[in-house]
């Protein structure tokens, strides 16, 4: 508990060094770019539309998810993944590709997986943009529900960096772990329900996919967006899934402060 702490309070210190470091990486990633950040729109949309016209027109037929457009459906799960699967793999990779740098400052090492999580989160806000025009234009209104977008948020950003902090302590001392994560992030796409919708699945198979936290992440967002369920109504998968977020906090911080001295030995 006192390492999960620590980590809170870097940061919570250090919370105007990750916002302005997070500004500059975004920055300098487009800087040679002709189309600079509206690289962070064009690349997204082109990937939602093959997805639709494979599995919305093709595998589907056209047909709707109940009364929801199987376009609008879709969009809804894959803008969070657009957000999810970079900063995992970037979050997990932040520790190893900057240790050499800031090992010769004093800089707190458990900031890097921050600011991958800051600096990609404003693409995702400015997708969350453009699902809002998508929203209203298919005329659907999510009424009340848009209140618990607030917890939406917090589940996504913080079970990003507990994962990542955990993630890029492992990925540092031992390099199999990244190439194992991303061939594990490409199988967890296909098990998260962005493509396909969970009704569809036999009734003996959803507890099992549900282990899966990002699950419980996209769909919530899609209560909220469609105006479903509130978060609390499942209180059983909820406390799955902060139980599971604690355990990975208490595992993570204590390891990130176990090896954080001896990162450089491993590069």
């Amino acid at each position: 508990m006192y390492n999960m702490l620590r980590i809170l309070k870097e940061q919570y210190s250090n919370r105007r060094l990750i916002l302005r470091l997070a500004l500059h990486e975004q920055r300098s990633k487009y800087q040679l770019h002709y189309l600079g950040m509206l690289w962070q729109v064009f690349n997204p949309l082109m990937q939602v539309m093959v997805f639709w016209v494979i599995f919305g027109l093709g595998i589907r037929g056209g047909k709707d998810v109940g009364d929801i457009p199987f376009f609008v459906w879709l969009v809804i799960g894959l803008i969070p993944w657009f957000y999810i699967n970079p900063t995992v793999l970037q979050g997990a990779n932040s520790v190893h590709q900057k240790i050499r740098m800031v090992s010769k400052m004093k800089f707190p090492i458990s900031v890097l997986p921050s600011i991958v999580i800051v600096g990609n989160g404003m693409s995702y806000l400015l997708m969350l943009g453009i699902l809002g025009i998508i929203l209203i234009v298919n005329q659907i209104n999510p009424g009340l529900y848009i209140l618990q977008l607030p917890y939406n948020f917090m589940t996504l950003f913080i079970f990003l960096y507990v994962f990542t902090l955990f993630s890029s302590t492992i990925a540092t001392v031992i390099r199999d772990y990244y190439q194992l994560l991303q061939a594990g992030m490409r199988m967890v796409f296909f098990l998260t329900p962005i493509l396909w919708v969970p009704n569809t699945m036999p009734d003996w198979l959803s507890p099992f996919l549900q282990l899966n936290p990002f699950y419980y992440i996209i769909e919530g967002f899609r209560d909220t967006f469609l105006g479903r369920a509130w978060f609390f109504e499942n209180l059983a998968y909820m406390s799955y899934f902060w139980s599971g977020v604690l355990v990975l906090a208490f595992i993570g911080s204590y390891i990130h402060y176990k090896f954080k001295d001896s990162f450089v030995d491993y590069l």
